[in-house]
């Protein structure tokens, strides 16, 4: 598997979180963000349950570019 890194959250300093990538081959996202608290989860549960193995991430606003250029890579290929 070969990820391609989009990029950081700007403010994170010399801390690697939020971070973004896509994988070369599939062309799926993945996200490195803040677990999401105990009232956000449980206020998105009630929407879609979330597995055990799942986690709701908190990824912020300030991120939004950094997401865009990760779904055009992803889209673009």
């Amino acid at each position: 598997m070969e990820l391609r890194f989009i990029g950081k959250d700007p403010e994170s300093g010399n801390h690697g979180s939020p971070a973004a990538w896509v994988d070369e081959e599939t062309k799926d996202l993945l996200f490195q963000g803040w677990r999401a608290d105990e009232l956000t989860t449980d206020a998105s549960s009630r929407d879609v349950p979330i597995p055990d193995h799942e986690a709701v991430i908190r990824v912020p606003k300030r991120m939004i570019p950094t997401l865009r250029e990760a779904l055009d890579v992803a889209e673009l290929g």
